[in-house]
């Protein structure tokens, strides 16, 4: 974007937006940022002819994501981490900002610290002071931004001061390094700590969000997180909303799994129990009957739990992307939620 140059595309701009290509936007947390309901994960981005153990190559990531901003699916989450500690996520994401350095406002970008990366010493992981900053530069060099919209904290770091890393992401925001912080993997008790020391330092330390795992068929991964959430004002992001895959029409027919499926190829299929496979092909036909896609279905359900922040699933192919997306506008009556509570633990 060039500010010195007048641009007739942005003339008559709306006043005040509540949406963007038709996609409902929400409030993260108590702070005044706004994500899609649907958003976009990007830990399958990479170069798998290098071994990174990605899914998803340059060409499939780009096409992925021009569609993203055509369908208002603007909040993009990633982590250094991405993928095998390669940070080949953001730097595909980097790549698209550098071809598109006009959408860079548009997007809502998010990246991680806490693992290992860009180094083999004790000093190139967890939440210390020196470990954040440096972290954070290297994550902004490959993004080929000069600051993140959020910083999630990957993992709680029980070894340092829990006030330390805050008082650094206080400074990185005082600089517009970092615009906001969220948390992810954290305890109902971590982010109970978090939030009350964020009360001694400044609204600048108080995360807006949580990611941790979770989807409607097995629940939490650390439970009463999202009870948490709703009552003290801070956004719910799953990872993993559609159970790794199980969610969607995929895996319907037990007979049709094979190689190139994800769960199939992590060896984990045949580890689900045959309850939660008769609830995912009840679930099934439910999407039959209302003519809507499994994965649809799900994260329409999942958004209308107290708590929840944007989703931001996975998306293997712009079709993939297109299916997540359509649950950002999808209304469910109170029939169909009842018929889904039967289903869902949560």
């Amino acid at each position: 974007m060039d500010p010195l140059t007048p641009n007739t595309d942005l003339y008559n701009v709306t006043y005040q937006a509540h949406d963007y290509q038709g996609m409902p936007y929400r409030y993260l947390g108590r702070s005044g940022l706004q994500g899609p309901a649907i958003g976009l994960g990007t830990w399958k981005f990479g170069f798998p002819d290098t071994g990174d153990g990605a899914r998803i190559d340059p060409e499939g990531a780009a096409a992925i994501m021009d569609r993203a901003c055509e369908l208002g699916v603007m909040f993009w989450d990633t982590a250094n981490r991405y993928n095998a500690a390669s940070g080949n996520s953001e730097r595909l994401i980097g790549r698209w900002l550098a071809d598109n350095p006009q959408r860079r406002r548009d997007v809502v970008l998010a990246t991680k610290t806490h693992g290992g990366m860009d180094g083999w010493t004790p000093n190139h992981a967890g939440l210390s002071r020196l470990q954040i900053i440096e972290s954070v530069k290297a994550s902004l060099e490959r993004l080929q931004t000069d600051y993140l919209d959020v910083l999630w904290f990957h993992r709680f770091d029980e070894n340092v001061p829990l006030e330390e890393s805050l008082e650094t992401v206080e400074d990185l925001v005082s600089q517009g390094t970092v615009r906001y912080l969220a948390v992810s993997n954290f305890s109902a008790a971590q982010l109970g700590e978090c939030l009350r020391i964020s009360e001694t330092l400044s609204r600048r330390t108080r995360p807006i969000a949580v990611q941790n795992r979770f989807d409607p068929l097995n629940g939490e991964s650390l439970p009463g997180v999202l009870d948490l959430c709703a009552r003290e004002g801070v956004s719910f992001v799953p990872y993993s909303p559609l159970a790794q895959g199980l969610l969607t029409e995929r895996y319907l027919d037990p007979d049709k799994v094979g190689p190139g499926d994800r769960l199939f190829d992590e060896g984990t299929f045949s580890g689900i129990g045959e309850d939660k496979l008769a609830a995912v092909r009840r679930l099934g036909e439910l999407a039959r009957d209302w003519e809507v896609k499994v994965s649809t279905l799900t994260l329409a359900y999942i958004l209308t739990l107290d708590g929840m922040g944007t989703q931001i699933p996975s998306s293997s192919s712009v079709a993939q992307l297109e299916d997540n997306a359509a649950a950002g506008t999808l209304e469910l009556t109170d029939e169909q939620l009842g018929a889904l509570k039967e289903i869902f633990v949560r």
